[in-house]
């Protein structure tokens, strides 16, 4: 199930919740109990350890594969 991050306006602490996703804009009380709540953008950051892809050889790319844009 996504977790979604919450800010309350009357607090100002930041929480968590987890439902889903239909529900992900659903009004959200803070832990202390404020009901004026409003959900935050998250950003995903995503890694991993693959290469870049190799350049190819022959041609030097462009719109056209040659090097230059057609025309």
């Amino acid at each position: 199930m996504p977790r979604y991050e919450y800010r309350c306006r009357t607090c100002g602490d930041t929480f968590e919740l987890s439902r889903p996703m239909a529900e992900s804009s659903e009004p959200a009380a803070c832990p202390s109990g404020h009901d004026d709540t409003v959900k935050l953008l998250s950003t995903v950051a995503v890694g991993g350890s693959a290469p870049a892809p190799a350049p190819r050889s022959g041609g030097g790319g462009g719109c056209c594969g040659g090097g230059g844009c057609c025309g």
